[in-house]
């Protein structure tokens, strides 16, 4: 069975990835990429890339996606499939981008748990019985990977690549997979995505904002599962 690479979202670990680690672990090999070590998106995919089986499938969300974006335009032919979940190929606007200087600031000034409180996790999520508690764990992932990770991965994201033409050469298959809810990510970037793969399947996940792994772990894993029977 096809080997499973995944990658999470900044701030998060493989706890985002719980229910689909526990599912599909049973028949393939998962692994989940560290994307802690550096402040460039290149640089970043090819440390995935090197700790990376021969071939495999690759699923990455928010960030995660950006870096699986760029790991197919280094490496196509290692990756059998793509699966790009609440993600944007887009370059970071200016505008968005003095936003994040202005965050790691605070944050390296001792106030990441603000941050991630205040700013950013309560915008990750849409409403619903479940948010109480992924919020907790949004947290708890945050503040294990600490304040250097939030600004190398900050830097990472802002810097990021321009990747449409890198997804217009994608030639397997391909999930494009968004909450309904996501306002960081909205679905006209999915559209987009979607729009610049050939066959590619889009799929909105009710109920769920930027984190569906979390928020409705069933379905977004059933949607995987049917991406991974047709590779």
């Amino acid at each position: 069975m096809l080997p499973l690479v995944l990658l999470p979202g900044m701030m998060c670990d493989a706890r985002l990835f719980g229910h689909q680690i526990a599912t599909f672990s049973a028949e393939r090999s998962v692994q989940v990429g560290c994307l802690c070590t550096s402040d460039d998106v290149r640089s970043l995919a090819r440390e995935v890339l090197a700790a990376a089986p021969a071939e495999f499938a690759l699923a990455g969300l928010s960030m995660g996606g950006i870096v699986a974006m760029e790991i197919v335009r280094q490496a196509p032919e290692r990756v059998r499939g793509l699966a790009l979940l609440d993600t944007n190929p887009l370059p970071e606007p200016e505008a968005v981008a003095a936003g994040r200087s202005a965050q790691v600031e605070r944050v390296r000034s001792g106030r990441l748990v603000e941050v991630m409180r205040d700013e950013l996790k309560p915008n990750y999520l849409a409403d619903g019985p479940r948010r109480d508690e992924v919020l907790e764990l949004c947290m708890t992932m945050a503040t294990s990977l600490g304040a250097k990770t939030f600004e190398r991965q900050s830097r990472a994201i802002t810097n990021r690549p321009d990747q449409r033409e890198s997804l217009r050469a994608v030639s397997v298959p391909t999930l494009v997979l968004t909450g309904e809810s996501d306002t960081l990510c909205p679905l006209e970037r999915h559209t987009l995505m979607h729009s610049l793969i050939p066959g590619s399947s889009l799929v909105v996940v009710p109920g769920a904002g930027h984190l569906p792994t979390l928020e409705r772990p069933g379905t977004t894993t059933e949607e995987m599962e049917r991406w991974l029977r047709r590779i």
